[in-house]
């Protein structure tokens, strides 16, 4: 049985089949292709292997291979490390300038009083002549 049922699909696939196209209001044939199913198996082999070439390709030697996750540059990373410490210490001296506002626009209104600078200023003299 075996034989009989390979036989029958390799003289299936090497039968000859014709596509015509045709003008629908003349019936004037356009083109006409000869064609087999091996033949078309192989044209449509040849168009996969050429589609996924040309999209590797466009992938691999165009700006969008860094659009997939976890390629980069290997300097990159060490970059990003920096650009993140530079944006902390920025937030914590916003955080601390804001705190500073505050507290004057509180003095200025009203709701707190200064702390004596005198006192502060007679500690540290204190401190000056102590080291020497």
């Amino acid at each position: 049985m075996q034989p009989k049922a390979q036989n029958s699909f390799l003289k299936r696939i090497h039968n000859k089949y014709r596509l015509v196209i045709l003008n629908e209001n003349t019936y004037e044939e356009i083109v006409a292709f000869k064609l087999n199913r091996f033949s078309v198996y192989v044209a449509l082999s040849i168009m996969f292997v050429v589609l996924v070439g040309l999209t590797i390709a466009l992938i691999a030697f165009t700006p969008l291979k860094y659009y997939i996750p976890g390629y980069g540059k290997a300097g990159s990373n060490t970059e990003y490390e920096s650009l993140k410490l530079k944006a902390d210490s920025i937030e914590k001296t916003l955080i601390l300038k804001q705190q500073y506002f505050d507290n004057i626009e509180k003095i200025l209104k009203g709701n707190e009083t200064p702390s004596d600078t005198a006192v502060l200023k007679q500690k540290k003299q204190v401190e000056r002549s102590n080291r020497k």
